[in-house]
């Protein structure tokens, strides 16, 4: 197991469940703003889904030696 694919788990189901819960402080931050002003809040919590659920596939591609 590799300790780094658990790392990029965990990040992508923060980034899922801030989707989910629409967390006000993520949506809010300086690193998501340009990300809501494209997209609209709705559309960022797609993308942010989206990329969450990307990132944990690779975490566990990772994590069990698939990937890398």
């Amino acid at each position: 197991m590799n300790p780094t694919g658990l790392i990029l788990v965990a990040v992508g189901a923060f980034s899922v469940a801030g989707s989910i819960g629409n967390w006000d402080f993520f949506f809010n931050s300086r690193k998501a703003w340009l990300i809501v002003r494209i997209f609209g809040r709705q559309g960022a919590r797609i993308f942010y889904g989206l990329l969450g659920a990307t990132i944990a596939t690779i975490g566990l591609l990772v994590t069990f030696g698939i990937l890398g």
